[in-house]
């Protein structure tokens, strides 16, 4: 299923290292004034209503309920028309698993409010002020979500269009969304930009992992006898 990628082990390895360290540095109180500064700077630019709310509009390419998964699951549904396999759904299985049980237990996890939260140290990881939605910043999941669910896009769209995607059509499908989602979501204050970072770093792992999957060799059982 999967177009071919990179095989090599080293990318994710080096993703990993660097979504730790950047962890850590943040948990000893590293970078903190920087994602400060960055916020100030968004917050003072958006008395432009105009952009500030093209942004938000734009920002809904990396709502994985209400955009990335609708779209994935009608792609999936028009390739399973066409196969009749079950194996269509298996990226989309894949990736709202994976999503479900790392992006949003780590969020919970590192406890870090947004920047909208009103308290003083509110860019700080562990932070025992902080609680509900407000408190679940790190890491960006519209990022993180971005980077899984338009990877899954693009292998829906090759067994659509029984082809492989362009260079062109890959980096619009790949590469524009995220870099509009990454943008926008430290422009609105939704995140600080290290949460987007870390979102960005943890969101290669998992589509790396998507991509790399043998997804027409993984066995079925009994559901695979019933494949045409």
């Amino acid at each position: 299923m999967p177009e071919k990628i990179n095989r090599s082990w080293w990318p994710d390895l080096l993703a990993v290292a660097a979504f730790v360290a950047l962890t850590v540095a943040l948990a000893r109180g590293h970078l903190l004034t920087l994602d400060q500064q960055v916020a100030d700077w968004s917050f003072a630019q958006h008395d432009q209503r105009q952009v500030y709310w093209t942004a938000r509009v734009f920002n809904y390419l990396g709502q994985g309920a209400q955009v990335l998964m609708p779209v994935a699951a009608i792609l999936t549904f028009v390739w399973w028309r066409r196969t009749r396999s079950i194996r269509v759904a298996l990226p989309f299985v894949a990736a709202f698993v994976l999503t479900y049980f790392t992006i949003g237990p780590a969020k919970v996890f590192f406890d870090r409010a947004a920047p909208r939260f009103p308290l003083e140290n509110r860019a700080m990881l562990f932070n025992p002020d902080a609680s509900g939605t407000l408190s679940v910043s790190y890491p960006s999941g519209h990022v993180a979500n971005s980077l899984v669910w338009y990877a899954v896009i693009a292998i829906l769209l090759v067994g659509v269009l029984g082809r492989a995607l362009t260079g062109r059509e890959n980096f619009l499908v790949r590469v524009l969304p995220v870099a509009i989602v990454f943008v926008t979501t430290v422009y609105t204050g939704f995140h600080w930009i290290t949460d987007s970072i870390a979102g960005l770093l943890l969101g290669v792992v998992l589509a790396r992992l998507i991509e790399r999957t043998p997804w027409d060799r993984i066995p079925l059982g009994p559901l695979e006898k019933r494949e045409p």
